[in-house]
């Protein structure tokens, strides 16, 4: 390991956020280095816990977030964010950048907030992104939140980092549950249909009820109803996750 890789591990080590944000960065451009970070990290890896987020674009996924994460805090948790974005055709970099709604968290010392690419990935997540989560984790996060860049069937990614699977509807999803039916709705823990206050909320959510019906593989998920924009039903979110979390 070259000295200035183990001044960058040392300094995130001790709370320095632009050590954490230049390994990312490393990560990302898939350095040699990084297998050997890594695998010195590995002991403080395992106590954080992975929250991935996902639903289709305008469903609310970052106010959802900026909400939740001012729940989080106040419990005196650390978080940790990665919001995957498409892609930019011309430098490969995240399109969308670091999201306005969430700027409040910025200057809390208990939230990191990183954007990061798809770069053509099929699952709707670079291959850094598993790599940002362990250093997110070995920082000393307690919480990871991964927000995805949409929904659909290749964007199923997420089900193999993040311990618990949020998805998002919003009531103008309804036509769109039998063709999600077989993809990301089956592999949801916890499914919010957010803008609750809108028609056809609830039976949107009683037809995902109905969807998620005994017979998978797995426990059926909870179905919660949320106004995200006016801070209703996110502390229910919360205890949803908290009870897997802890349940883990």
């Amino acid at each position: 390991m070259t000295p200035e890789i183990a001044r960058l591990v040392g300094g995130m080590l001790a709370g320095d956020k632009p050590s954490l944000a230049r390994l990312i960065s490393l990560a990302e451009d898939d350095s040699p280095h990084f297998p050997e970070i890594l695998e010195m990290l590995r002991p403080r890896l395992g106590k954080s816990y992975c929250v991935g987020i996902t639903g289709p674009p305008g469903a609310g996924k970052s106010t959802l977030i900026d909400r939740l994460v001012a729940v989080i805090r106040s419990r005196g948790l650390s978080v940790g964010i990665i919001l995957v974005d498409p892609s930019s055709p011309v430098s490969g970099g995240a399109v969308l950048g670091d999201r306005v709604r969430m700027q409040r968290h910025y200057l809390d010392e208990g939230v990191f907030i990183r954007s990061m690419a798809t770069r053509g990935s099929q699952g709707g997540l670079s291959g850094g992104v598993q790599a940002a989560v362990s250093l997110l984790a070995a920082s000393g996060r307690d919480i990871i939140i991964i927000e995805t860049v949409g929904v659909g069937q290749t964007e199923l990614g997420i089900s193999g980092i993040a311990d618990v699977v949020v998805l998002l509807l919003v009531p103008e999803s309804g036509d769109d549950i039998q063709a999600m039916k077989a993809g990301i709705v089956e592999i949801a823990d916890i499914i919010v249909v957010n803008k609750a206050d809108r028609e056809g909320a609830e039976r949107l959510a009683e037809q995902l009820k109905a969807a998620v019906a005994p017979g998978r593989t797995k426990a059926v998920p909870q179905v919660i109803t949320a106004q995200a924009i006016n801070d209703i039903g996110i502390e229910a979110l919360y205890r949803a996750i908290e009870k897997r979390r802890k349940g883990r």
